[in-house]
């Protein structure tokens, strides 16, 4: 047996960096957990699949899942299915979560996304700058050909994001959430319209090559 240290990373994904102005994204780590769940806003909507513990109020719930669904998402990455959540860091705050997404990237070559943004850091223009990282990643680095996204209509901040950023409408649909069924406004933004804005042209990736072949791609 060789006596040699293994210098490679066991966890390649945790190298990556995405930065964009005043803003940088890396992957959330487990000891981001408490802090993140400290944060968690009141408006934050779990999945409504996600089964509650009977005796935990509302935000204990909330706070709990958040912590299994970090752990289940990295259990869970395949190339054909993972879901990558990064802490949102501004001022040297962790201030929030931007998560993407993608189901048979490699066949389909379409990105999903989500996030959210503690109360004290909204309305700065953060929410723009944390997914134009993530499309300029997606995009300009994995090979994305097109990106989706929804909300609910009366998510105006979301919305207008996506709008600003050059998301085209792409259908409503009826969907269950933890408050009741609500309408979706879905979106879609394609390569060609994100080449066009030119707003990830200032967007510093760093860390993918060592984790290319988690998301399909050579090396």
């Amino acid at each position: 047996m060789s006596g040699k240290p293994n210098n490679e990373p066991v966890w390649p994904l945790f190298d990556l960096r995405l930065n964009f102005n005043d803003t940088m994204l890396r992957p959330v780590r487990e000891t981001d957990l408490n802090e993140l769940a400290r944060i968690l806003p009141d408006d934050y909507e779990h999945d409504p699949s996600s089964s509650l513990l009977l005796g935990l109020d509302l935000a204990s719930n909330r706070r709990r899942l958040l912590f299994q669904n970090y752990w289940r998402n990295w259990g869970a990455w395949s190339v054909e299915s993972w879901t990558l959540d990064f802490c949102v860091i501004y001022q040297d705050q962790v201030v929030g979560i931007q998560a993407l997404e993608a189901e048979h990237f490699v066949e389909l070559r379409t990105v999903d996304s989500g996030s959210w943004l503690a109360p004290d850091y909204r309305g700065v223009g953060l929410g723009t700058s944390m997914r134009i990282a993530i499309l300029g990643f997606a995009f300009d680095h994995l090979g994305a050909q097109a990106a989706i996204t929804s909300a609910r209509f009366e998510n105006a901040a979301s919305l207008g994001v996506s709008r600003r950023i050059g998301y085209r409408d792409n259908g409503v649909s009826m969907s269950r959430s933890p408050s009741g069924p609500c309408e979706l406004q879905h979106m879609r933004l394609t390569r060609a319209q994100w080449q066009e804005s030119s707003l990830g042209d200032s967007l510093l990736v760093t860390g993918l090559s060592g984790c290319a072949l988690y998301f399909g791609l050579e090396q």
